[in-house]
């Protein structure tokens, strides 16, 4: 059977993306972000990563079968619209507007995306357009892509999708059971997001700030278990406190937040600035235990039979991205194996909606391997986007590419790495990344300072080679996508103590040669000179804009920050001195 699905997300109004399945075969997934160059691109729907989905296949909007969207239609039949307004009772307009009108949302969002497929060519009388519930597109990219034979627990949490905010359920055979289901406002992922806008970051955008901030404090300096409690099957956040709207919410400047008065009433005013500073270290510490706690509960309570069985868990959500939490569930002893969708926040919606579709019509999507999944460029196209930009740089074509990036590594320098198609997810996996050498003193923090332009505290994070991974990390596990920290041995801790965290872990990419060779190769032509085949790795880009995409991107990425060294595929830039900024 000839199946074509195209996955587009972006119903929540951030992180549009697009996935495209070919009979099983993942051929591309992109975000919207990267080719607009607006992190999250809020407001935008998938049009520019639609269209490089059909332009990488090869092929015209008539050939594809089904659209599937990763936002569906609520019953007011169910417990979830009830749940909602009774909930929120203190701002009666929500309430009833969460019964009357509630499935207001989608129908945006389908108009939306109908108007979004009219600009790309689609006729809407032969497509058709399927939508897919957004927690079982959470948990269809997490279970479909793990390929996972036996019986497997599937986790999901978030901030929230339709009003769902919490998967439970089990994969056997290609088939989602759904067990349980909490919903709005009662979301971990709401109450992490409203504590990390308290603490002077951005919901959806500084929820990682927070955990690389946690190992600085200290969790028993603050109780917060009264924001949250899991008892008897149950989830409750506290909305005296958090996960707040309307008149509850604290207001600065105009400028709403997820947090009440309350909450600064406790705890004292929110926190301003970059620094790492009491008491607010102490305050992210507390959160990400309290965070831990509750979830490790709920997945003991809802999946912990299951896990007993056959050990496998598939995890999505863009809570599955807070990898001390991934640490505890992979040091439990009923867990063998645990599957986190690298693109697990709302971006990955729009491939666990393709790979959900492409089952239920009989066909089965392939194990998810790797992520470079969006576009490559040639030398040729390299060349002629230096030819083309203002500065005019200078490039030359080298050989023997990840021998000489090692030698400029292992004298100190920094080097903006950029090879092969660039990586769909929040990570930089050796597509588009910024890397250095972890052995030598000092590196990370001039990174930091003069090329990322971000907090001094944030750690960065090891790519290595297969062979190292079990001395390093003291493991076996899998960890492809970056999605785990793991204890780094105290050897190790002083070989490469560039990218080891405060506490002394590591979020690690472990990688295999077949998926990326000239990655692979530079971290073996890495550790002929140093004896260490761990290359720092952080994303290619600056703080508060996307990762690159294209030569240009990058160019002008290099141009803006104190780099050097620029490699795109054999194309090598080196920045004179005098051009430093």
């Amino acid at each position: 059977m000839s199946l074509t699905v195209l996955g587009l997300s972006g119903p929540l109004s951030h992180d549009p993306s697009a996935a495209l399945y070919i009979d099983g075969k993942l051929i591309a997934a992109v975000e919207e972000e990267r080719f607009v160059r607006d992190k999250h691109a809020k407001n935008r729907m998938p049009y520019e990563s639609a269209r490089f989905c059909l332009m990488q296949a090869g092929i015209t909007p008539d050939a594809v079968d089904v659209v599937a969207i990763p936002f569906a239609p609520v019953s007011l039949f169910g417990p979830a619209r009830w749940h909602y307004a009774r909930r929120y009772w203190y701002a009666p307009d929500r309430a009833l507007d969460g019964l009357i009108n509630g499935n207001r949302r989608y129908r945006r969002y389908l108009k939306r995306i109908q108007w979004c497929l009219q600009q790309l060519g689609f006729n809407l009388r032969k497509v058709k357009i399927e939508p897919v519930e957004h927690h079982l597109a959470h948990a269809a990219s997490a279970y479909l892509c793990s390929a996972f034979s036996e019986k497997t627990a599937i986790l999901g949490i978030d901030g929230k999708g339709e009003y769902a905010t919490t998967f439970f359920g089990w994969g056997e055979n290609g088939k989602i059971h759904k067990i349980k289901e909490f919903y709005d406002p009662d979301s971990l992922g709401g109450l992490y997001g409203a504590i990390t806008e308290y603490l002077g970051f951005e919901m959806l955008d500084g929820e990682f700030k927070v955990m690389g901030m946690a190992p600085y404090g200290d969790a028993n300096r603050y109780d917060f278990s009264r924001l949250a409690q899991f008892k008897d099957g149950k989830l409750h956040i506290n909305t005296d406190y958090v996960n707040v709207i309307g008149t509850r919410r604290h207001k600065e400047a105009g400028k709403g937040y997820y947090f009440s008065p309350k909450l600064i009433e406790w705890l004292g005013p929110k926190r301003q600035g970059d620094e790492i500073d009491e008491p607010y270290i102490h305050y992210a510490a507390s959160m990400q235990a309290l965070f831990e706690k509750l979830s490790l509960q709920m997945l003991d309570y809802y999946l912990g039979d299951i896990l007993k069985e056959t050990g496998k868990l598939a995890f999505a959500g863009g809570c599955a991205l807070n990898v001390k939490l991934n640490q505890k569930i992979i040091a439990r002893d009923d867990v063998k194996e645990l599957f986190v969708q690298p693109a697990a926040g709302d971006a990955g919606t729009a491939l666990g909606a393709a790979a959900f579709v492409s089952q239920q019509r009989g066909v089965p999507v392939e194990k998810l391997e790797h992520v470079y999944l969006g576009p490559s460029y040639s030398n040729q196209q390299v060349i002629a986007a230096c030819t083309q930009h203002p500065r005019q740089p200078p490039w030359q074509l080298i050989e023997q590419v990840p021998k000489r990036i090692a030698q400029i590594l292992a004298e100190g320098h920094p080097v903006a790495w950029f090879q092969g198609r660039m990586e769909f997810g929040p990570r930089a996996l050796g597509g588009r990344s910024i890397i250095g050498c972890p052995s030598i003193k000092g590196v990370a923090d001039r990174i930091n300072e003069q090329i990322k332009y971000r907090e001094r505290w944030r750690p960065f994070c090891p790519s290595m080679l297969d062979s190292v991974a079990p001395q390093m990390l003291q493991t076996e596990h899998p960890s492809p996508f970056m999605t785990f920290t793991f204890e780094v041995s105290d050897e190790w801790k002083n070989r490469v103590p560039e990218v080891v965290h405060e506490d002394g872990t590591s979020r690690a990419q472990v990688l295999k040669r077949e998926h990326h060779p000239r990655w692979y190769d530079l971290m073996r032509e890495l550790e002929k000179l140093t004896n260490n085949g761990v290359v720092l790795n952080t994303s290619l880009n600056r703080r508060g804009e996307p990762m690159v995409c294209s030569p240009t991107d990058a160019l002008n990425m290099f141009y803006g920050s104190d780099l050097q060294y620029l490699i795109m595929e054999d194309v090598l830039v080196i920045k004179n001195e005098t051009e430093k900024t």
